[in-house]
């Protein structure tokens, strides 16, 4: 396996914390096995239900935020100094139109890695509990870039919340 994912970061109630987590990634990657099982391919699946969570997420997060579509309201509603613990985050940059985050811990990958997913499994789970992060960013009126992800072997993750232009469009 060439995922490394450690945290840095050990104590009792971010590892309870990140338990939690871990244990909603197995849900996930339990689903996707038994449908497998019935011939169903999470990707046929996944990506959409995921997002469907995450649309229903960013509404609330709006919501709690005032109701603007500002990315300042998404990092003070969900990149809260708590989640900045667990997923040993970085906020590299938050305007209203910009959030770049740097995750340098994943309980999800952690949780796959226990259940000895191979890499491609990972990265493919990865890729679908994304699809939240995606629809987080839609309610929010932007898209998410991925320049990097643990789950791909990266060191970090970098999430970036990008109001405008789309990726490869000018």
């Amino acid at each position: 396996m060439s995922i490394k994912n450690e945290p840095k970061y050990k104590n009792g109630l971010l590892a309870a914390i990140r338990e939690q987590l871990e244990h909603r990634a197995l849900w996930m990657y339990l689903l996707c096995d038994e449908a497998k099982k019935k011939g169903l391919e999470a990707k046929d699946y996944a990506p959409a239900a995921i997002k469907r969570c995450g649309l229903y997420q960013g509404a609330n997060l709006r919501r709690k935020a005032g109701g603007g579509d500002s990315l300042k309201g998404l990092k003070k509603t969900l990149f809260t100094l708590p989640a900045q613990l667990v997923f040993e985050m970085k906020i590299q940059r938050c305007t209203d139109d910009n959030l770049d985050i740097d995750f340098h811990y994943c309980p999800l990958v952690k949780a796959w890695q226990k259940q000895g997913c191979t890499d491609e499994e990972i990265r493919e789970l990865c890729d679908h509990a994304m699809c939240g992060d995606r629809g987080i960013a839609e309610s929010f009126g932007c898209h998410l870039e991925l320049p990097k992800t643990i789950a791909r072997g990266d060191d970090i993750c970098e999430i970036r919340f990008v109001r405008g232009v789309e990726k490869g469009e000018k």
